[in-house]
């Protein structure tokens, strides 16, 4: 690397907002500068202007403006920018055209075929023009013939899947490979204008950019797929080599909270990357680190809805902005920290309203605030719940409600990885953070907080000392053993000597470049595949050369990386390396060596601000000061808040490092606060979700760890649902029926130390394999139960007449596996093994029946769920020993409340429309099942009370098969319909059914006989309910009515999947297509991986052209799946709206209605019909074309179509492996 000692160095991160610069100075010194990213009055370029303002500054020479900057002073540049980023989000792209296997052109459209929003109706399409190049890593030289061919035919731009990411998966690969050549046409058009401002385009100068891995790379390969989060990643970097090496190596939480988004990471030695994560939909297959963006930041919008105190998601974005940047925005956090007075508008730079040269207006913030107190205490002295409450109140109550808000995500990043919280440092930075610090460590249980004196533009800092990173990666599809190792090594050693020759040619010297070697490997026959290395294990003489991943007859892999993440290990299973990857690094980063005057003592306050709070200017603070807390902070791009209670101390670098003392103990009673209970709701929403975490940790079935089926809940001593995370539709208050039941049935015979097993429909069950864990929480002193807290798991086989326990042609419930009622799973803290499977394999006991298929995974499964219970059993017990049992429960209570009412406004809302169009406040409706038995619904709506009667008589008998519902299905559908209903984002508790009586006939499909067979009511009838009631209410057209169950095995293999189709118009919009609907939401196998693993070949994977019904907002179209089998297996299949086809509405016309076919190898074609198994052989085909959804509206003659234009700044955009997770989760 060239010497640039004596010449000015930039490091340089372009945010959304503002721009960053630090500046490295030829005598030693360090300068930072904060300007607007877009100022065109001014200057063209935000980076070249504050190298220009630097230059000048420092030099005393003239760089004009409208000038080429000379660039002989500048030794490097170093960026991280957000242009990949912002085109991603605002979809301005360049235009691209892909080639894709015939069968696919709509694969990336389909993609998973989940729906990225449980609740919302309006699910947008994707850009048609994004869709994969799907050609098979192996079979590289297609594509590579293809590249050639499009560059000779003069495309600029080819990108091919195979060298963007030569990873197995089509679906991410192709996403990653259209992203790569969407974004790096806009990357190098950006590029081309910021080297035009400097002489000779920047020839002689070393110019990197951060990729999203956290490493740089030189400009000329800066690249569409690996720059999503090029500007985050700077301040990564930045606090892991401050913070980490200062604290001791102590684990860091990096919170980056700015006016726009939030950050949340975590470091502890090393980066911690994902290698697949989603970003503005696209989920991209590329090293990143794992950086959360969990809230909105300072933009996060303020909102009072139905009694509870509610922070974003919505966000005001840069433009409009918060109320206090005179443009016109609504209130924000930032708004609420300026009312209370933690943010000083005269510290404030002057660049706020329409001209951009005022400064922050508390006239504004003030106006609004008054106007929401006023709203507040309207709706509290209408429900004589609380006195009134003051602007201050009300401001400080959003900033308790968004700290709590963004603790949910912090918690869940950590304990994912099975790391206490409390054991860590928070590194705060970005401008905002400085005032939530103390309060979000102190929630967290965190007992220091570190602040860097750049943390206003850490961003920029950590681009100055990262080092450069060459990544090379191929795949490999090897058993890691002793036989293989040979061939591994010499793949090893090909890679990193590429990865060497690579940095070198950048000017590296051998002894600044470091390898690390990782091995993605995971058990043969799973998902869950782990990036390994073996760093501090050297190689020995039975492991590959590249360092020991084996340690005798165990696996490194094993024992560190896989049973720390999940808590288990699978004995005498291979382990398959799937790829391997080569991260090469040039020591290249800056060391700080700068340090600030020493002197003992205490600092000086500039003023007293508002409620006696001293206020310091950090500039002035000298190493060893102390300041007691409450105090302020300030410099020029940010501002601390040291709480009371805590205590801010100067380090010798210039640097905050704050102790966090206990908060002073406030004794909150249990008449109803409105802040409380949106903070309680938060508390019981973070016991449900941890409780999934340890589930997913130590279970060890793929259903449960990698599918994620799963759910868990906590509920009240009388067994009312108070808090259920994820919400998987089918599972939505019917464990609440499960709980009640068990009260009813066992009573006072629940001791402590018990757990329960139940499954069977009339106990609330859903369908056999959905087996609930429930766990009584007792309290010293009191009788009963003060709480219970659930998990309910899909368990792959629990016995029965066919492998997977879902028979498509099961009559009677003892055929669909082992029945549990009211089991006693634990008794006296005692795991029932032996009762447990003999429970198991009770089904063998009838003809033509199994016991369960599976039984170690059964067992292993259950004593998870045990684990998840005990610790949501520990968090209420927490809870409690902080408020008090009757403060916790008159809370549950209220959250209850909250829903309820939500609920009642929307049907007073209703009522009111219904009355004045039509004079009555009934409504019915009728949809019949494909076997001809109808649902039938009347609703009678009271409109002053917000309550509504939900009656199905007329509904048809229970059926000899297996569609039958049962009544916990029905519960589950109606709470899908209202939340859909209620439109925005409300507790999912009891309360949502207190206004609702439901009437089911005993003896309907709706709730069947005990012995009935449910199997099909499970996964089929719950979709016709939910098409009844929203055509009651006029909501939508009826989407494609079916989960298209296929399940495919053999003695050696078994397959399950379900199936998209489309989904029903509404008023304004139209149907999805390729999408799932309502109550399933499971996504697909990726095609590669199908092929891969089963006897079978995917030939087709398409949209269904003309199968969304026609009107004025068309349904969407269904699929076309075609499947080759390659051995004999038997072919099962589940599916419903074959004969009767999905509605429309006012006008619109019926979806395509579904049909299965079976191309025999010796050319007959044959139809399945909606429920069979058939036994298959070599050759023959199986063709499902799934349903379309009802059109929407009459069709209008000669309409122009309506031009769809993308509402940005609504929310912000979550990003990470927290978001991941819960989109997985409510993927199931």
């Amino acid at each position: 690397m060239a010497d640039t000692k004596r010449k000015f160095n930039f490091a340089i991160d372009r945010g959304g907002t503002f721009t960053d610069v630090f500046a490295q100075l030829p005598d030693g010194r360090e300068r930072v500068l904060k300007l607007l990213s877009w100022d065109p009055q001014n200057y063209k370029d935000a980076p070249t202007e504050g190298i220009r303002r630097v230059l000048e500054e420092e030099t005393g020479q003239a760089f004009p403006r409208d000038q080429p900057v000379d660039t002989s002073l500048i030794g490097w540049i170093r960026m991280g920018t957000t242009v990949a980023t912002n085109a991603l989000l605002e979809r301005q792209g360049e235009r691209t055209a892909l080639l894709v296997t015939k069968g696919f052109k709509d694969l990336l459209h389909i993609g998973t075929q989940a729906r990225p929003k449980l609740f919302d109706l309006v699910s947008e399409s994707g850009e048609r023009g994004e869709r994969p190049a799907r050609g098979s890593v192996p079979w590289s030289n297609h594509e590579q013939a293809v590249g050639t061919l499009a560059r000779r035919l003069g495309f600029t731009q080819v990108s091919l899947s195979s060298e963007v990411m030569p990873m197995v998966r089509a679906v991410p690969r192709g996403y990653t490979v259209c992203a790569d050549a969407y974004l790096t046409p806009k990357i190098h058009q950006y590029l081309k204008g910021f080297t035009s401002g400097f002489k000779d385009c920047l020839k002689d100068v070393d110019v990197l950019f951060m990729q999203s891995d956290g490493g740089l790379t030189p400009m000329e390969q800066f690249c569409g797929s690996r720059a999503v989060l090029s500007g985050p990643a700077g301040g990564v970097v930045g606090y892991a080599i401050t913070s980490y090496s200062q604290m001791e190596q102590k684990p860091v939480i990096g919170f980056d909270m700015g006016g726009t988004s939030t950050d949340v990471s975590r470091y502890a030695g090393q980066y911690e990357h994902v290698f697949e994560a989603t970003t503005a939909g696209v989920t991209l297959q590329a090293p990143q680190l794992d950086i959360n963006t969990v809230a909105a930041g300072g933009g996060s919008r303020l909102f009072f809805r139905s009694g509870m105190f509610v922070v974003g998601p919505e966000s005001a974005g840069a433009h409009p902005g918060p109320a206090c940047y005179r443009k016109g925005g609504p209130l924000t956090v930032t708004d609420a920290n300026l009312a209370l007075g933690r943010l000083l508008p005269s510290f404030f730079p002057k660049i706020f309203g329409p001209g951009e040269d005022e400064p922050l207006c508390l006239e504004e913030t003030m106006k609004h605030f008054h106007h929401l107190t006023q709203e507040i205490n309207l709706f509290l002295s209408s429900n004589h719940s609380q006195t009134a409450m003051s602007v201050e109140e009300v401001a400080m109550g959003f900033i308790r409600v968004a700290n709590e808000a963004m603790c949910r995500p912090i918690r869940a990043l950590t304990q994912a990885k099975g790391h206490d919280t409390s054991h860590h440092v928070l590194a705060c930075f970005g401008g905002a953070g400085g005032q939530h610090a103390c309060a979000i460590a102190r929630t967290l249980g965190m007992k220091t907080v570190f602040v860097h004196k750049y943390s206003g533009v850490l961003s920029a800092y950590g681009l100055a000392l990262a080092d450069v990173v060459e990544e090379v990666q191929e795949p490999c599809s090897l058993q890691y053993e002793q036989r293989c190792f040979t061939e591994l090594d010499r793949r090893i050693e090909q890679l990193s000597k590429r990865c060497n020759e690579t940095l070198r040619a950048r000017g590296f010297a051998s002894s600044q470049i470091t390898t690390e070697v990782f091995l993605h490997m995971r058990y043969k026959g799973t998902d869950c595949a782990l990036m390994v290395n073996a760093v501090d294990h050297v190689s020995k003489a039975q492991s590959c050369r590249a360092g020991d991943f084996h340690t005798g007859s165990k696996h490194l892999f094993i024992l560190v990386a896989y049973f720390f993440i999940f808590g288990f290990t699978i004995e005498d299973r291979p382990i398959m390396v799937d790829d391997i990857r080569i991260r090469g690094c040039g020591k290249s980063g800056i060391k700080s060596v700068y340090k600030t005057n020493e002197q003992r003592g205490q600092g000086k306050p500039v003023m007293d601000g508002y409620l006696d709070t001293s206020v310091y200017l950090w500039e002035e603070l000298q190493s060893g000061h102390s300041i007691q807390g409450p105090a302020i902070i300030i410099d020029k791009n940010s501002t601390v808040l040291v709480e009371p209670c805590c205590e801010a101390h100067l380090t010798e670098g210039g640097d905050i490092c704050m102790t966090v003392g206990s908060d002073p103990h406030c004794v909150l009673g249990t008449e109803l606060n409105a802040v409380q209970l949106s903070i309680f709701s938060h508390r019981f929403m973070s016991i449900a979700e941890q409780m999934g975490r340890v589930l997913q940790r130590t279970s060890i079935s793929t259903n449960i760890k990698e599918r994620l089926d799963f759910s868990c809940a906590v509920f009240g001593p009388d067994g009312g649902l108070v808090s259920n995370a994820p919400h998987i539709p089918v599972h939505l208050g019917a464990m609440q029926e499960t709980v009640q039941y068990q009260i009813g049935s066992l009573g006072n015979k629940l001791k402590e130390g018990d757990v329960i097993l139940s499954n069977h429909p009339c106990a609330g069950g859903s369908h056999l394999p959905d087996l609930t864990v429930i766990t009584p929480v007792f309290r010293k002193g009191v009788s009963g139960p003060v709480f219970f807290v659930a998990s309910r798991g899909h368990h792959a086989d629990i016995g029965g007449i066919t492998p997977g326990s879902m028979p498509p042609h099961s009559t009677s419930l003892q055929e669909e596996g082992a029945v549990f009622t009211s089991f006693k799973l634990v008794t006296g803290g005692i795991f029932q093994e032996e009762a447990l499977t003999e429970a198991l394999m009770a089904p063998a006991q009838y003809p033509g029946s199994s016991g369960t298929r599976n039984l170690h995974d059964n067992l292993s499964d259950l004593r998870a769920q045990v684990a998840a219970n005990q610790r949501g059993s520990q968090l209420v017990e927490e809870l409690i020993d902080s408020y008090g049992l009757a403060v916790v429960q008159a809370y549950m209570g209220y959250i209850q409340s909250n829903a309820e009412l939500a609920v009642r406004d929307m049907l007073r809302d209703f009522a009111h429309r219904r009355q004045q169009q039509t004079g009555s406040l009934d409504v019915e409706s009728e949809d019949f099942m494909d076997d001809g038995t109808p649902i039938r619904l009347r609703v009678q709506i009271n409109e002053k009370e917000g309550s509504a009667v939900f009656d199905f008589t007329g509904t048809g008998t229970e059926v000899w098969g297996n569609c039958n519902a049962p009544r916990a299905i029905t519960l589950s559908a109606l709470i899908y319909c209202l939340r859909c209903m209620v439109g925005q984002d409300i507790p999912l508790n009891q309360g949502c059914l207190t206004p609702i009586k439901v009437i089911i006939p005993p003896g309907s499909i709706l709730q069947p006989s005990p012995n009935a067979a449910v199997v099909g009511g499970n996964v089929l009838t719950s979709q016709r309910v939910v098409d009844v009631i929203f055509r009651a209410f006029e909501v939508c057209a009826a989407s494609q009515g079916c989960m298209n169950n296929i399940s495919f095995g053999n003695e050696r293999i078994g397959y399950y999947e379900t199936v998209a189709g489309g989904s029903g118009a509404g008023p304004g919009w139209k149907g999805r297509s390729g999408v799932h609907s309502h109550m399933t939401n499971t996504r697909i196998t990726d095609p590669e991986i199908l092929e891969k693993r089963y006897p079978v070949i995917l030939e087709q994977f398409s949209l269904r052209p003309g199968s969304g019904g026609a009107g004025k907002y068309c349904g969407g179209d269904g699929v076309i799946r075609k499947l080759l089998f390659r051995n004999k297996v038997v072919l099962s299949v589940l599916t419903e709206r074959r004969s009767t086809r999905p509605y429309g509405l006012h006008g619109g016309e019926d979806g395509a209605a579904g049909l299965n076919l079976l191309h025999k190898a010796d050319g007959r074609l044959l139809s399945l019909g909606a429920k069979t198994s058939v036994s298959l052989q070599p050759g023959d085909m199986f063709c499902l074309y799934t349903p379309g959804g009802g059109g929407y509206g009459r069709e209008e003659a000669n309409a122009k179509p309506q031009t769809k234009r993308r509402r940005l700044n609504e929310t912000f955009s979550e990003r990470g492996s927290v978001f991941d997770y819960r989109m997985a989760q409510e993927g199931v």
